[in-house]
């Protein structure tokens, strides 16, 4: 798992089993573009590159660009055309990846391409439309995040946080059904309280991946609903202006990443998903021998944890949240 440097890769484990959405990226040959097949969507231009006998598999894919487009336009416009290279089979993929030994891998996007396995080689059976549309509206978020961000010459340097990409292309695909839920994570971060799926993502990610997906998911959408789209559109327009991320969140969002991480934790931690409080009520008197009150809005958890006051601090030195 790589941010920054040559690029970005995304790695989810067995339980998501055949339809894993993978991508990451490199420099590859590209296979010949048919210019016939180019196609001009209002968010941009895409060219289709693949053999003969996959000529139907790209009418897959071409099909699931358009798909995607009315749901891409949320974040903003491509600045330059995506091609999209389809490969003959899995080994061809990870070849043009450079990744050996991923038997899950299905797509690896960058900037301005994206390398796509043959859809009628996911499975013996191929692959479905609907399997194709979540494949490539993931990949196409990356694309379109980094190309809304910056240019060309500096998108492998703004620093951007493997929770953000894979949390915006995981919640734009609507994919939170594949990654543990709240309570999962939650538990997580009372049993591993040194652990931080976060800002510690790259430490985490051989033993603990599930865990990371699963809290990318879901910070993102706890940002989304928290400050809503044309912050986080902001923010890319922040970067592409000349910020890296930490100025670029610090300028739209209003508080630095670290303010919003500590936030985002206390929330799960102490399950404020679950319409409790998020900080413990005020002691009031009671009565003797009644014994201590339940907030009975925060079912008892079965797994034997003794919530504490307050979320590990995994971000040293970070400010307060303001919100």
């Amino acid at each position: 798992m790589r941010v920054g440097g040559t690029g970005r890769w995304s790695l989810l484990p067995a339980l998501l089993a055949t339809t894993v959405l993978l991508s990451a990226c490199a420099s590859v040959p590209q296979k010949a573009v048919n210019p016939a097949a180019t196609l001009a969507l209002p968010g941009g231009e895409f060219r289709f590159a693949h053999a003969q006998k996959d000529a139907q598999a790209a009418d897959m894919v071409r099909l699931a660009v358009k798909h995607a487009g009315p749901r891409l336009a949320r974040w903003g416009t491509f600045h330059e055309p995506v091609t999209l290279v389809i490969h003959p089979n899995h080994a061809a993929l990870e070849r043009a990846a450079r990744r050996p030994g991923y038997a899950f891998l299905r797509a690896w996007a960058r900037y301005e391409q994206v390398e796509v396995q043959s859809p009628r080689t996911w499975t013996s059976a191929g692959a479905t439309q609907k399997q194709v549309d979540e494949l490539l509206l993931h990949e196409l978020t990356h694309s379109l995040m980094w190309q809304a961000s910056a240019s060309v010459s500096d998108w492998t340097k703004k620093g951007i946080p493997l929770w953000f990409s894979e949390g915006m292309a995981s919640y734009t695909a609507g994919q939170g059904y594949r990654v543990p839920s709240l309570e999962d994570l939650a538990r997580f971060l009372h049993d591993s309280p040194q652990a931080d799926p976060l800002a510690g993502a790259e430490s985490l990610y051989e033993t603990e991946n599930a865990t990371v997906y699963g809290a990318a998911h879901h910070a993102f959408t706890f940002l989304m609903e928290r400050y809503g789209e044309a912050r986080i559109r902001g923010v890319l327009t922040a970067m592409r202006r000349g910020q890296d991320f930490t100025g670029g969140f610090q300028e739209s969002i209003g508080l630095p990443v670290d303010a919003f991480l500590r936030d985002f934790r206390r929330y799960v931690y102490l399950r404020g998903f679950k319409g409790g409080r998020l900080t413990p009520p005020p002691a009031r008197p009671r009565p003797e021998g009644r014994g201590i009150p339940r907030n009975p809005s925060v079912p008892p958890s079965s797994a034997p944890h003794s919530p504490t006051p307050a979320p590990p601090d995994t971000t040293p030195g970070a400010p307060s949240p303001t919100s």
